[in-house]
């Protein structure tokens, strides 16, 4: 299993620890759900070896990064971090962002906020835009794939995902990913990420946090309602797997009118969900060229 150097940094007022290979401008690197900085290992060296310096932050709640009891987990407190994170890891010059999942709405948000310190956003899995929520509460295909959101909303939650062994993440990755086997130590080494205190109940409050306004904080109100609608006025890519059990390729449609500064839209035919894990050569070629372009 890859090693990477590892260090730590201070932002929004928690300590990020991450994993890094190379030096040059920043590519920040964000995962998902189910997923940790681990997520990135074939990013890493790539970006490394075009002659950037690729870090892969354990987004908040996910140890050895800080785990705030109570939060907040929603996408505002996100987008937050990233900002802090491109301001302490690159005050001199502007960064480049790479985000998957719960990174890529994180990417959108900070790209929101502070336009000028990112040159360019790639993002993978998930659009921006509303037509994602729209999908969840009006598509059954997608209502059918997001079953675990209002399953993550019930008190059982953590029991089911934790028993036999996190069994759960298996399933889930299969599902959302078919076809593709991630490697048994990768495997191991996030269940390991998940059952270190308080880092499941954090990995769940994103989607409780997220979908339930009552647990989100007043002075985040204003960028929360800001977060999928806004123009994002920094250059885009976007890769969808055409196989994402988890989120429909159809929700990319429409999402380029958001990116006044121009949208690539990458789909790949035979990947699924983890699809930079899954088809990284593919993904590598594409994102180093883009933000070299």
């Amino acid at each position: 299993m890859e090693q990477f150097k590892t260090g730590s940094v201070r932002a929004n007022g928690l300590q990020f620890h991450y994993l890094e290979a190379g030096s040059g401008p920043l590519v920040l690197c964000l995962h998902g759900f189910p997923d940790h900085a681990r997520s990135f290992r074939a990013q890493l060296p790539a970006l490394a070896s075009a002659g950037f310096r690729a870090v892969a932050p354990y987004l908040r709640g996910y140890a050895p990064t800080d785990v705030p009891p109570n939060g907040p987990y929603q996408t505002a407190a996100l987008a937050k971090d990233v900002a802090a994170l491109v301001e302490a890891l690159s005050p001199e010059e502007p960064a480049y962002v790479f985000g998957h999942d719960w990174g890529a709405v994180a990417t959108y948000g900070a790209a929101g906020l502070i336009p000028r310190r990112i040159r360019k956003i790639a993002t993978a899995a998930v659009p921006h835009g509303p037509q994602l929520m729209q999908a969840i509460v009006s598509s059954y295909d997608q209502m059918r794939r997001s079953w675990y959101i209002f399953m993550f909303q019930l008190p059982t939650a953590e029991l089911a995902v934790a028993h036999d062994g996190f069994a759960f993440l298996d399933r889930i990755w299969a599902d959302w990913s078919p076809g593709w086997q991630v490697q048994r130590e990768e495997m191991a080494a996030l269940k390991e990420t998940f059952q270190k205190p308080g880092v499941l109940p954090a990995a769940l409050a994103y989607y409780r946090h997220t979908f339930n306004p009552a647990f989100q904080v007043p002075e985040l109100a204003e960028l929360q309602g800001k977060m999928m609608t806004d123009p994002i006025l920094v250059p885009g890519l976007v890769f969808h797997g055409e196989r994402d059990g988890c989120i429909g390729v159809e929700t990319l449609a429409g999402m380029e009118a958001l990116f006044p500064k121009g949208l690539e839209k990458v789909i790949i035919p035979d990947a699924g969900h983890f699809l930079h894990q899954e088809r990284a050569e593919r993904v590598n070629e594409r994102l180093i060229a883009f933000f070299k372009s």
